[in-house]
């Protein structure tokens, strides 16, 4: 059995020094030529890539760990829109029982159960339920729709899809446990909030170092699920 990648500090990793330019010419896109040079010079891209973790967002569970105790050895933990699997390779780090899904199809990976299917699939909380052996103790989103540009419409689709991600997280959740999503600041998250509240004892937000400073993304923490 392969043993997950040894974690790295969730400290912000050095910076990388002289800068990568990438010029748009050719068949390139501008956009996709800044997405390249973002990526090229992002530590966190490199230090992910150096420690063997699938994608630079590891390094925000890492952190998001390190300030809430999210994770521990022998919990139960589901991650929803898992794909690539980083934040399943974290929790994997920390021992505990990882099924995941997503609607696209994710490399195995030792000691996690990936299901590709949609979270909107009626019978879907009793599916992955039972590839748990119960409960979630902890339940992860770090989905994302595609975006417009507009910020204002792709704020109300990411918390479209939060409060998707929480309805879930709650027909799983075994009592005390915890729930983990990502939300863009925007205002319109005050239903989504509400609720957590109610279900929650700890509802807290957080933007990890790793979330990059230009990104208008935050992750809402809680913690203590009351019995529905």
């Amino acid at each position: 059995m392969t043993k997950p990648p040894r974690s790295p500090s969730s400290k912000p990793p050095a910076g990388r020094g002289l800068a990568v330019s990438v010029h748009s010419a050719g068949k390139r896109s501008v956009s996709s030529a800044r997405w390249l040079a973002r990526q090229l010079n992002d530590p966190y891209v490199a230090a992910a890539k150096q420690a063997g973790w699938r994608s630079r967002a590891a390094f925000k569970l890492l952190e998001l760990d390190a300030r809430f105790h999210l994770l521990r050895r022998g919990q139960r933990v589901l991650d929803l829109g898992a794909a690539p699997g980083g934040w399943s390779q974290v929790a994997l780090r920390a021992g505990a029982h990882v099924v995941a899904l997503d609607l696209l199809p994710i490399e195995p990976l030792a000691g996690a159960v990936f299901v590709q299917g949609d979270m909107e699939d009626p019978a879907m909380p009793a599916r992955l339920a039972a590839l748990l052996g119960g409960g979630a103790d902890l339940v992860l989103s770090d989905m994302a729709p595609n975006t417009t540009g507009h910020s204002a419409t792709d704020h109300v689709r990411i918390v479209a899809l939060a409060e998707n991600a929480a309805a879930f997280a709650t027909e799983v959740l075994a009592p005390g446990g915890g729930f983990v999503c990502k939300v863009f600041q925007g205002g319109a998250e005050a239903a989504l909030l509400a609720m957590l509240k109610r279900r929650f004892t700890s509802v807290r937000h957080a933007k990890p170092p790793a979330s990059r400073k230009e990104s208008a993304e935050l992750y809402v923490v809680a913690q203590g699920c009351r019995p529905g």
